[in-house]
């Protein structure tokens, strides 16, 4: 529901796998495969902060920052303050998906 219904991703499958008791989720974003997601029944907590190994974070290119954080707090989801990133010039902003894992937003 998060990654549909507040990110706007489409779903193209969701897939079932018995021997794993688990779902495989398959989304687009305009069309594009863009992310696999797996829900499983019992899965253990993932480290996100501080930095840990393996994925740190999911990233999307926005073309208006302020109006995808404007979008967001209308669904009560609470973004980070913009940061500007010193290396590439570009305006930024983080927020937690419903498992707390971090998702990036960055302006074109």
């Amino acid at each position: 529901m998060f990654y549909t219904e507040i990110l706007g991703l489409e779903i193209i499958r969701e897939t079932y796998r018995a021997e794993r008791q688990s779902y495989k989720l398959d989304l687009a974003l305009k069309g594009n495969y863009v992310i696999e997601l797996f829900s499983f029944p019992d899965p253990p907590a993932r480290i996100s902060r501080p930095e840990a190994a393996g994925l740190r974070h999911l990233a999307f290119e926005v073309d208006d920052l302020y109006h995808v954080i404007q979008q967001l707090n209308d669904k009560n989801i609470e973004a980070e303050p913009v940061r500007l990133d010193e290396i590439t010039g570009k305006y930024f902003t983080f927020i937690n998906d419903p498992d707390q894992l971090p998702i990036e937003f960055y302006e074109k």
